[in-house]
């Protein structure tokens, strides 16, 4: 139901951003300028609710969910991409940007290492090269240890960089009462 909810109204967001925005058949999404390999967005013309430019955003992605394909990228860790690109566009500076991802649930699968994730699922980790390409930019990727311990993931498994919480519920409350702002999905 959630999975389907989210399709509909992330297409809704595209219908949306295609055709009321002035946007053209021609017009297609782009990759950068932060991360140039993923995270592709729109660019919107004059929007009516402006972007400011002028203060920090702290945002933490709580993420749960994942394709059940294990050869699929998880869309919503690369929305993390996405609002680094979106955010550039419209004129911030990276150190502006102060991003947090806090995986939990099925999404956990995605923190291995390629090896692991290739000996569990039998193929390569195709979130990797995402979470490194984020935690080059700066981003925290943040596991859940209930999670973690629940699913039998060992630390020595996880990718490089991920950093094991008690849990995701810690983690979010700690993030937020440091002034993250809460983007779930």
């Amino acid at each position: 139901m959630k999975s389907t909810l989210y399709a509909l109204c992330w297409g809704a967001l595209l219908a949306l951003t295609t055709n009321s925005v002035g946007a053209t058949d021609a017009d297609s999404p782009q990759k950068g300028p932060v991360i140039d390999q993923f995270g592709p967005v729109y660019d919107v013309d004059s929007p009516d609710f402006v972007t400011p430019t002028d203060m920090t955003y702290r945002a933490v992605f709580d993420v749960a969910q994942s394709p059940e394909a294990a050869d699929q990228l998880n869309p919503r860790i690369e929305s993390l991409a996405r609002f680094l690109n979106m955010q550039a566009r419209a004129g911030l500076k990276p150190e502006q940007l102060r991003l947090a991802l806090v995986v939990h649930g099925a999404a956990s699968k995605d923190m291995l290492s390629t090896a692991a994730y290739k000996a569990r699922l039998g193929v390569d980790n195709p979130n990797a090269p995402l979470l490194a390409a984020l935690q080059s930019k700066g981003v925290r990727v943040v596991l859940c240890g209930q999670t973690a311990a629940y699913r039998g993931y060992l630390r020595q498994e996880l990718a490089p960089g991920v950093e094991i919480a008690l849990s995701a519920m810690t983690a979010l409350v700690v993030l937020q009462s440091e002034g993250y702002e809460l983007i779930a999905f």
